[in-house]
């Protein structure tokens, strides 16, 4: 059986998960190899230091974050975009409230899990 997302998300019609404190998230399409997700962030919500395996791609559609990535800590806004290499370690504060777009390759089996979309 292929894991994939059904063909079309509808904003209104797919669910969002509370992933902490001013954080929610929505995922938007995937498949083994690929998967973009909506994040959301309210002013001040953190998104923790952490790594994974997966390469990660973000684009920032709104707000302004403080990210870490490494040692460098860089302040992003709404039309930037940053790369996250496996296994490196990654998180932001959320400075005016915001959206981003994460994509990840492969599939982050653990979000699916965790939705309810992979048993």
């Amino acid at each position: 059986m292929k894991t994939r997302s059904k063909t079309f998300q509808i904003e209104k019609e797919t669910a969002w998960e509370t992933t902490g404190p001013g954080v929610k998230r929505q995922i938007m399409g995937y498949d083994g190899q690929l998967m973009m997700v909506k994040v959301h962030f309210k002013k001040g919500a953190v998104g923790t230091l952490h790594e994974h395996y997966h390469s990660q791609a973000t684009y920032v559609v709104s707000g302004k974050f403080e990210l870490q990535i490494g040692d460098e800590k860089r302040v992003i806004e709404a039309g930037d975009g940053y790369y996250v290499e496996p296994d490196a370690l990654h998180g932001c504060v959320c400075l005016e409230e915001g959206t981003l777009i994460d994509t990840f390759s492969p599939v982050r089996e653990d979000f699916l899990r965790a939705s309810g979309l992979l048993k």
